[in-house]
């Protein structure tokens, strides 16, 4: 069961450490987060007393269903053509609040209540909420590992259809089918197949290219379960490598198994890209590595910690992120090798891995 209570109590700890009143909360997937219903408009949680649930009405039936066991939290209900910017801070005034944080809302909401609420203190809580995001929990981790499970399924088909003469998106549509049939709720982020020359744009053209004999083939791919994201990648040649593609892909491949080995909990997220962006730049590619080496994963695909060469940021336990370093070369190609893996007290589990019996490449 999802850990609503805890996950609210947890906030308030935050509000009482502040000495902050309530939490306005915004963003639909840190709704979910606190409450499990994905389609919450707003959320305001005070440091004592019920937590409202603003919903729109044709979401009303849904998440009275969606938070029937949830103790101490209501829903708000925003009628068709009801004002709901009045309606949130007319209920945001009658709590008698002096200081609500917030996590992030547009300028014109901010400007609202304030010129509405002009005695109120208004506080950006969201580096705050992503504290408790990035440190999953059993509940999260068990969904996170599923979605691992159906990519790493995608990526095995995709292993099996890439050929000389289908297109860019014929095997996206494959690898899309596969996870789906298998029981994903969707897609993380648009699916990456990009091929030939346009393997070396990390972030792919627009997948219209016919794949060809000799080709690097970048297949980047997430599954979604339940509102949690997966993020993969792999690097396919078609037909007999040439000795530099060979080259590169051993130097990636070795690059990402050295930075897989650096992730435990207390380790600095830039001491992990440095090991692999050192290892690449010492045979001499460093400046086609041209992004950071991964990022967290969860509700949302990208979100902290930050595995780049300025992260401050301090692994902990519970924090799943991504270990990707690439290699692309303009004219050339790009090689990229991804996994979602998950941070322990004294090293990573890799939750995407291919096993060696099932290595992806031609």
């Amino acid at each position: 069961m999802l850990p609503v209570s805890s996950r609210i109590n947890k906030i308030r700890d935050i509000l009482a450490q502040k000495g902050i009143d309530a939490l306005l909360v915004s963003d639909e997937k840190n709704i979910y987060y606190l409450t499990g219903f994905p389609w919450g408009f707003r959320l305001l949680i005070p440091l004592d007393g019920e937590s409202t649930l603003f919903v729109h009405s044709v979401n009303y039936e849904a998440a009275k269903y969606a938070i029937r066991d949830a103790a101490g939290l209501r829903i708000e209900l925003i009628r068709v053509g009801e004002k709901w910017g009045q309606k949130i801070i007319s209920v945001i005034g009658g709590g008698g609040f002096k200081a609500v944080g917030f996590d992030r809302i547009s300028a014109t909401e901010y400007a609202r209540i304030r010129d509405s609420l002009r005695s109120l203190n208004l506080e950006c809580l969201e580096e705050a909420i992503w504290s408790l995001r990035k440190v999953k929990d059993e509940f999260e981790l068990t969904l996170i590992r599923r979605a691992a499970e159906l990519t790493r399924r995608g990526m095995i088909k995709a292993f099996e259809v890439i050929r000389p003469g289908l297109m860019e998106w014929e095997v996206a549509a494959e690898i899309e089918y596969e996870m789906r049939r298998l029981g994903s709720s969707g897609v993380a982020f648009d699916t990456i197949v990009c091929s030939g020359p346009e393997s070396a744009f990390p972030h792919g053209g627009f997948g219209e290219r016919k794949i060809e004999e000799g080709d690097l083939v970048v297949v980047d791919i997430g599954a979604k379960y339940r509102g949690y994201c997966a993020d993969m990648t792999r690097t396919f040649i078609v037909g007999k490598p040439s000795e530099k593609q060979k080259e590169l892909y051993d130097i990636v491949r070795r690059a990402q198994r050295l930075a897989i080995k650096h992730v435990r909990s207390g380790v600095r997220a830039k001491d992990i890209d440095e090991a692999a962006r050192e290892y690449i730049a010492g045979r001499g590619y460093g400046e086609y590595f041209v992004h950071s080496l991964g990022h967290g994963v969860g509700l949302d695909v990208h979100e902290p910690p930050t595995i780049g060469p300025t992260s401050e940021e301090v692994l902990s336990c519970g924090n799943i992120i991504t270990i990707e370093p690439g290699i692309y070369i303009p004219g050339f190609g790009g090689i990229r090798i991804e996994d979602t893996v998950l941070v322990l007290e004294d090293k990573a589990t890799n939750l995407t891995e291919i096993s060696e019996g099932e290595e992806l490449i031609s």
